[in-house]
Order: structure tokens, then sequence, then C-alpha cells
């Protein structure tokens, strides 16, 4: 199966989280902070949402920051994806 966004919807694939600090200390499961990094899987088309014109500028295998509280988390095939519109993006990592 194929997740396709609708309108101005991005799907994102986290990124890892860290297992251990800077210092070398391995973090359990519970102690890691869920990372707000993540790789887009695809891209909806824009337009018009909510009376506004979209363009979206983003592309599929950027990396992206996206707010910390943003997005539904979905499951598919034993994958998980957030899909978030795109004004929850914050930033583009090149």
């Amino acid at each position: 199966m194929k997740l396709v966004p609708l309108g101005d919807k991005i799907v994102l694939k986290q990124c890892e989280a860290e297992e251990t600090t800077k210092s070398g200390i391995v973090l359990p499961g519970q102690a890691q902070e869920k990372p707000q990094q993540a790789e887009v899987i695809a891209v909806g088309p824009g337009g018009m949402v909510d009376g506004k014109e979209v363009t979206m500028l983003v592309s599929e295998g950027d990396k992206v920051i996206y707010s910390k509280y943003a997005g539904t988390t979905v499951e598919l095939d034993g994958e998980e994806y957030i899909i978030v519109r795109q004004n929850d993006v914050l930033a583009i990592v090149k």
C-alpha cells in the first residue's frame, strides 16, 4: 500500500531517536526524547486549501524539522508515519 496525501498534507517518516548522549551515556527507551527530524515520504498537490492558494515548498526525500506535537501518527505495513500540514514543518535540513 501507499499513502497519498491530499491538499497541503505531507507524509513523514521519523528519524531514529538517539540512543546515547554526547558524553556516551546509554538512554533507556522511556528516556529517549521523540526526535523532531523526519524524512519526507510523500507530498500533497497543494492548491486551494481553506480558501488560500498553497504552493508546496518541500519535496520527497527532503529532511525536515517539524513541530513537536504536530500531525497524526498512522501505521501502514508495519511502518509508522506522521501526516502533517505544510505549516507544521519548521525547516528543511540541507
